[in-house]
């Protein structure tokens, strides 16, 4: 499948119109020298629809609509946990984490790490975020963009990957977080409708021109196994959905980890106006989670019987774009686009913060703002380059890269949770406690890998995060009692929700007990 002229035109327009908007917001945004609150955290002023519309941007990336509509094709329905427990933990991020961080007023999850714990409790996991960013997550985003554009547009691959990493240096490398939230907002409806159009188009395929409805049935005839939420232990995609334990289990433990601590998630959170603001965000967040295995899932199974000879997995999404006509297909592909640059600007934001506000600026603190506003743009080209550079070593080998980011990500997420939340909620913990419970995450988990093979990745998970719970607290019982145990408080009253929090937290829970009900 091909674009043919007219799409490359609509194609040209999205990208030229999109980095217009974003040089004007960056430049009217402020005015003077931009200093590091303006850069990093769009100067603490995002509504709550920007924070919203940016959270699933910077979310829905290749991984997400490559990666899982590959797991859609092979394993089914049951792939949408991860988006429906997401939008549940989406509602306990905004209660319980958000009024915590925002009370605090940090940049980044090491600093909040260094008023709870110290420096080294920041340092090892400052270390730890940039590698995971730039060695797991935007090498996985700049491949899996290379191979939709590939796919799609008969582009090699590595020339697709270099201009997605100039296209999304182009519209946020001036303008910092601000920029990027708001053609965010632009970049998710634009995601939507290309992935609603697609899905209603690949189920009236395959009914053949009777409607969506023929064909979404047709669908659930011709392959019920791919719509099992809850797989048995005889399905062969247990070990990576294990029954049960995706609504009680380890799922969990990686979702408040990516959710609540992730720096390239909750950085958008940490610029809202007020917190109340930043929780109406959140709230929309996690509606539009629920829409998501609609766009991202559905296709991939609809390809089972449209394509059902595609060499791998995720090129199930790429192929489906040649249902789309001439010139929405152009629309469609920049709505693909949309996605990756948007993770891939959020990321190297990401990547520029941690680095210029936990780790050079300890080295060298008494400069200027300007100055560590240039070091995180320089560390935003440098880390694009090196994810170019290492992007075909590390991901060439895999077929899904969904699975491929969850496994190496699952190393480490059990360990940061704990650290989180023991240090959030129990005073005791201690910097020690802490540092143990980092270390102990991957030997627990690389221990288990091997010593146990036949253990599912997600049970693994939630076992690993409660040995590293018990670690901790018997870490901390061993030493001495923090001296700085109450440098973080933690008022009950830090916990309230206005009452349109709180009746978008019950319908979101209505929502999917009717969701799960329905396909368990």
């Amino acid at each position: 499948m091909k674009l043919e002229q007219l799409d490359f035109t609509v194609f040209i327009a999205y990208v030229v119109g999109l980095l217009c908007i974003a040089l004007w917001i960056s430049k009217n945004d402020h005015k003077g020298e931009r200093n590091t609150e303006d850069y990093f955290l769009a100067s603490k002023s995002l509504p709550w629809w920007a924070i919203g519309a940016s959270l699933i941007a910077a979310n829905i990336s290749a991984e997400q609509i490559i990666g899982m509509s590959g797991s859609g094709f092979a394993i089914g329905l049951a792939i949408a946990s991860y988006e429906w427990m997401a939008a549940i933990t989406l509602i306990l991020v905004g209660k319980y984490l958000i009024p915590i961080f925002l009370k605090n007023e940090i940049y980044t999850m090491p600093q909040y790490l260094e008023k709870r714990f110290d420096g080294r409790v920041k340092t090892i996991l400052a270390l730890f975020w940039l590698a995971v960013f730039v060695f797991v997550n935007l090498t996985s985003v700049l491949w899996l963009g290379g191979l939709a554009i590939h796919t799609v547009a008969g582009v090699d691959w590595m020339f697709g990957m270099i201009f997605l990493a100039l296209f999304s240096i182009a519209y946020s490398l001036y303008g910092g977080l601000k920029a990027v939230a708001y053609t965010d907002i632009i970049q998710v409806v634009l995601l939507i409708f290309g992935g609603l159009l697609l899905s209603y188009l690949a189920l009236d395929a395959i009914a053949e021109g009777t409607g969506v409805l023929d064909g979404f049935n047709i669908l659930t005839e011709q392959v019920p196994g791919h719509f099992d939420m809850i797989l048995s232990p005889e399905n062969p995609n247990y070990m990576s959905l294990p029954g049960i334990s995706v609504l009680i289990g380890g799922l969990w433990v990686m979702n408040v980890g990516y959710w609540g601590f992730n720096q390239y998630i909750i950085q958008r959170a940490l610029a809202a106006k007020s917190i109340g603001e930043a929780q109406k965000g959140i709230a929309f967040a996690a509606y539009l989670k629920l829409l998501m295995p609609v766009i991202v899932v559905l296709p991939g199974i609809a390809a089972v019987i449209l394509y059902p000879d595609i060499s791998k997995p995720d090129q199930a999404y790429p192929s489906l774009m040649g249902l789309m006509p001439t010139g929405i297909k152009g629309l469609v592909f920049a709505a693909l686009i949309a996605a990756i640059v948007s993770s891939l600007a959020s990321m190297t934001n990401s990547i520029s913060t941690i680095f210029t506000m936990d780790i050079y600026r300890n080295l060298k603190p008494n400069e200027s703002q300007r100055h560590y506003v240039h070091i995180g743009r320089i560390t935003t080209l440098l880390s694009l380059c090196i994810a170019l550079l290492t992007a075909e070593p590390l991901l060439g080998k895999f077929d899904q890269a969904f699975q491929y980011i969850q496994e190496f990500t699952g190393l480490f997420s059990p360990g940061i949770t704990a650290i989180f939340i023991m240090g959030m909620f129990w005073k005791r913990t201690t910097s020690e406690g802490a540092i143990a419970a980092a270390v102990g995450s991957a030997v627990f988990s690389v221990g288990f890998k091997f010593l146990w093979p036949e253990l599912p990745f997600m049970d693994r998970i939630g076992i690993v995060f409660l040995l590293c719970i018990a670690l901790s607290v018997l870490v901390s019982y061993l030493g001495k009692a923090p001296e700085n145990d109450h440098s973080v408080e933690i008022d009950p009253s830090d916990f309230k929700t206005d009452t349109s929090f709180n009746i978008a937290a019950i319908g979101c829970v209505i929502v999917l007990i009717g969701i799960y009900s329905t396909w368990w």
